[in-house]
């Protein structure tokens, strides 16, 4: 389990440098088509820099059963930001329901870890 915590730390880390790119490049095209109302790249910045936090946090606390909750949490809200706020920008959800997997990932190794950790009490 802390194997995949720390890959999907990892894998976090790589997605944020996609995802920030491609919201500048919908930010980009919001501001030449004068899209006021879009704010899809606004939420596609947030669900980047949430999957960088989250995937430094995962890599730091990938033993420990509160640093799961908290990434699941934070994997959850990206998930929800992203969802919410797509726009014209498709792909964000793509992002976001992979972010909700991972969010579902963390919390449920956390549990699993945390009844382990029982048992050898």
């Amino acid at each position: 389990m802390k194997a995949l915590r720390l890959t999907l730390g990892i894998i976090s880390i790589v997605l944020f440098v996609l995802i920030l790119f491609q919201s500048c490049a919908a930010g980009v095209v919001e501001a030449i088509e004068e899209d006021s109302e879009s704010t899809a790249s606004g939420s596609g910045v947030i669900v980047a820099i949430l999957m960088l936090a989250t995937g430094i946090t995962a890599i730091c606390t990938r033993k420990g059963v509160i640093g799961g909750y908290v990434c699941g949490i934070l994997y959850l809200l990206a998930g929800a930001i992203g969802i919410a706020g797509h726009g014209m920008y498709e792909d964000l959800i793509i992002w976001s329901v992979l972010s909700l997997i991972f969010g579902v990932v963390f919390i449920t190794t956390s549990i699993i870890m945390q009844i382990q950790n029982k048992r050898k009490n």
